[in-house]
């Protein structure tokens, strides 16, 4: 057996996992289309245009406003509950590299009711059930048993970036290339050389996405991503139900993406009269499959895990 094939085995294994996981929590599993009327708007995201009879449609960055149109159905049959998750393929223009694939696979879920907090368990349970609870990376260990550390993006700037919170909120309204650049040069590398997979929290208001505020400090979003060995595994919300605070944030991102000189995506008008009908208090989670089975078979190097890589084709 090649050491291709090995790997490969893993992440059949890892696929394998992640269903019987949700399976035995309640969770149904579905499916959407892949070719959508609008694939995204957050401004760090390039879309595949397809060209179809009127009107063009888009291969999506993440089955999120699909997902979440579910949600709202479901809600509005009178279901007091849904789980559901979706593992498929996703769309990014432009992302090449060690740990990114124009073409990867995502594992989206969402529980509602649910509220950040239940998402952050269940990542962390799922990576302890497909790690066995520990990763061997080379000649160091990680130990995956939950619970996992959590700390504040606030806390992680001021810890390795000594950068207090006003300071750190500042920059990521008025100066997003500094934020990012000690997020990249000093924190991700501090929580890299951590042994334990770490989850980051409560991203600044304007890096909120679809994120809701946090009711008890606006100036924060409940938004998280989970770290392990330096790889951002996952991008999760306490999700935003407001039909016209979501609308208010598609319609500056449009504007930012015109004044960046970005390519200008609609807005999905059918999600958003989702969530005027009315979405259900819950919270998601959007994991990079490809770069889980990756850790899971001992590397941060997602192209170990896949048949064919973008350079290979």
């Amino acid at each position: 057996m090649t050491a291709l094939t090995k790997r490969l085995d893993v992440r059949a294994r890892v696929v394998r996992d992640v269903r019987s996981f949700f399976a035995s929590r309640g969770y149904d599993e579905v499916e959407t289309p892949c070719l959508v009327p609008s694939p995204g708007l957050d401004v760090h995201l390039a879309a595949f245009e397809v060209v179809t009879r009127s009107p063009n449609r888009y291969l999506h960055t993440s089955p999120e406003y699909q997902m979440k149109r579910l949600l709202a159905d479901a809600r509005a049959r009178g279901e007091a509950s849904s789980r559901l998750f979706q593992v498929t393929r996703a769309y990014r223009e432009g992302e090449r590299g060690e740990r990114h694939n124009p073409e990867f696979t995502i594992l989206e879920f969402y529980r509602a009711p649910g509220t950040m907090a239940d998402t952050m368990r269940d990542t962390e349970q799922l990576v302890a059930k497909v790690t066995a609870g520990h990763v061997a990376l080379g000649d160091r260990a990680l130990d995956t048993r939950p619970p996992f550390p959590r700390m504040t993006v606030a806390e992680a700037f001021r810890s390795f970036a000594d950068v207090d919170e006003g300071t750190m909120l500042a920059l990521a309204e008025n100066d997003e290339d500094t934020f990012y650049r000690l997020l990249v040069d000093r924190v991700e590398p501090a929580l890299a050389r951590l042994d334990r997979p770490v989850f980051l929290t409560h991203y600044p208001a304007v890096q909120a996405s679809l994120a809701r505020t946090c009711p008890d400090d606006p100036r924060f979003a409940e938004r998280y991503e989970l770290y392990a060995a330096g790889v951002e595994l996952c991008n999760g919300f306490g999700e935003l139900t407001g039909a016209t605070e979501q609308r208010a944030r598609f319609e500056k991102d449009r504007a930012d993406r015109h004044a960046r000189g970005l390519p200008m995506y609609p807005i999905d008008e059918r999600f958003l009269a989702a969530l005027e009908r009315g979405l259900p208090e819950c919270s998601g989670n959007a994991i990079g499959l490809d770069r889980l089975a990756a850790l899971a078979a001992g590397t941060t190097a997602i192209g170990s895990v896949l048949a064919f890589a973008d350079d290979e084709l």
